[in-house]
């Protein structure tokens, strides 16, 4: 008898529907499986056929053919597990069951109990959108699969008790979906709090704006000034996420295997930093089937790169891209896959190779050619997409020492809270998120500049030789400066801050 189960793979972020066939035929007891299986498929055959013996089922001792249809999709991973022993079940008529509206998902023990497995809420997303009505996935996945409204999740700990349930004996109780909200404040017991931090006022006021709009921002001083600290203390400021981010990361993690099984939804803002020895394909994504990168798991959310010079020149340029595109593409001989890349970038620099270079205490001990081919190592048109470049200086007893605490982490973050607020408004209706992601065209509609201010921005795009990226770029910070005041338009003021705020010129 031939049967048909409905399971999904992942390619990318999405998921793609994959029909399960199996034929029983006669013949020497075989089970063969095509259809382009990797290794972890192939082994399918040796779980599937322990699981349905020590499920109570029998396996029959008979020639099996498995197909994986379309057959010139790859298919990697375990989770063909579960619809390949329903199939041999179906085929051997132990179950008679309809399972054209049905999904099965999950990978198989030996004694037919079933993983955790990667992807759910991406098949779940591929489920709904097909129409198919309930999906079987592991108890484990239950939760996170039930963030996708519209699709019935039956929740299965093993084999035994699907087959129960397929036979109508022992029922399955579908997953009750909790509400799926953000109301509650996320907790960031495990961040550095802005008030522990002494001095470098004018860097927590670049980190408030580049929080408040999405900015990109480089910190350059001597070692011990407070850079890495600084960067860890910007996501206790970050505003929170709202359900669709929050979705559009937990998909990302979950495709990663990175998401905890007791964290169904990420609430909290990504925050990743790789050593400067990472890889291409690490940092970028990539591998013969690609899967994310750092900087797809930073989405909506920080990629912190500290000690920025000592990355590779290649690793650094591919940030170009992404940095405008908010999106980056990989292709391979099998086809492209596009991945998510809207983060801020947050890179931390010592100014030459011993650290001391312009430091008024302790002298550089680094020839001018040495500094400059340090400070070269970042190229002008990476520099050109940063929008916020602030000098971190050596910290003076005085302020080490003093026992006063400085603003809190949650103060800054209700003045950035309250100024996305405005820019939610603001880009009501349209794909953007914050001003950081405006467009020329956006730019053009919602940055105006006060009268007085115009000479202010003609003599900094002569004087600076500025691109026009630049022009752009500081118009949107500005825009940003002044949503934190709560202004309509940009004033002078406004303007001159985000006007010093630009790279400082390499030596």
């Amino acid at each position: 008898m031939l049967a048909k189960v409905k399971t999904a793979a992942v390619v990318g972020l999405d998921a793609q529907e994959v029909e399960v066939e199996v034929d029983i035929l006669g013949g020497l007891p075989a089970v063969n499986i095509v259809g382009l299986p990797d290794a972890a498929v192939q082994e399918a055959r040796e779980r599937v056929r322990s699981a349905v013996r020590n499920s109570g089922c029998y396996f029959p001792m008979r020639r099996i053919t498995v197909n994986l249809a379309p057959a010139d999709l790859k298919k990697a991973g375990p989770a063909y597990d579960l619809p390949i022993a329903v199939g041999i079940i179906i085929s051997s008529e132990q179950v008679s069951v309809d399972a054209s509206q049905m999904l099965f998902l999950g990978e198989l023990s030996l004694d037919g109990s079933l993983r955790h497995t990667h992807g759910i809420i991406s098949m779940i997303g591929l489920a709904k959108d097909k129409g198919i009505s309930k999906v079987f996935v592991p108890a484990a996945d239950a939760r996170e699969a039930s963030l996708i409204k519209g699709v019935t999740i039956i929740p299965v700990s093993s084999l035994s008790q699907l087959v129960g349930h397929l036979r109508g004996v022992e029922p399955i109780s579908s997953c009750v979906a909790d509400d799926i909200t953000l109301e509650a404040t996320v907790e960031y017991p495990s961040l550095t709090n802005l008030s522990l931090i002494k001095g470098q006022e004018h860097v927590k006021r670049a980190l408030e704006v580049a929080a408040a709009g999405g900015h990109n921002l480089v910190m350059s001083g001597p070692p011990g000034s407070g850079k890495t600290l600084l960067a860890r203390s910007l996501p206790s400021i970050l505003p929170q996420m709202d359900i669709e981010e929050a979705l559009e990361v937990t998909k990302i993690y979950s495709v990663s295997g990175l998401l905890p099984q007791d964290t169904p939804l990420i609430r909290q803002r990504p925050f990743r930093a790789p050593h400067y020895t990472i890889s291409h394909a690490g940092l970028v994504g990539g591998g013969r089937w690609p899967r994310p990168g750092e900087i797809s798991l930073s989405h909506r959310g920080v990629l912190f790169l500290d000690e920025l010079p000592e990355f590779g020149q290649t690793d650094l340029e591919v940030l170009r891209q992404p940095l405008e595109d908010k999106i980056v593409t990989i292709s391979r001989a099998q086809g492209s896959v596009t991945f998510p890349a809207n983060f801020m970038l947050v890179g931390a620099m010592n100014p030459c190779p011993c650290g001391y270079y312009g430091d008024p205490v302790k002298p550089c001990t680094c020839s001018p050619v040495v500094v400059s081919r340090y400070q070269k190592r970042i190229s002008g048109p990476l520099l050109d997409r940063i929008d916020i470049f602030v000098e971190v200086p050596r910290i003076d007893y005085e302020k080490l020492s003093d026992a006063r605490m400085g603003e809190s982490s949650e103060v800054v973050r209700q003045r950035v809270e309250q100024a996305r607020s405005v820019q939610r408004r603001r880009f009501n209706g349209t794909k953007l998120a914050a001003n950081a992601d405006m467009t020329p065209l956006e730019v053009r509609e919602f940055c105006q500049v006060e009268p007085s201010a115009q000479s202010l921005l003609q003599a900094a795009m002569r004087q600076l030789c500025l691109s026009a990226r630049a022009f752009h770029r500081i118009l949107k910070l500005a825009r940003t400066i002044a949503d934190l005041a709560e202004a309509e338009t940009i004033s002078a003021s406004y303007l001159a801050e985000a006007i010093q705020y630009r790279p400082k010129a390499q030596i």
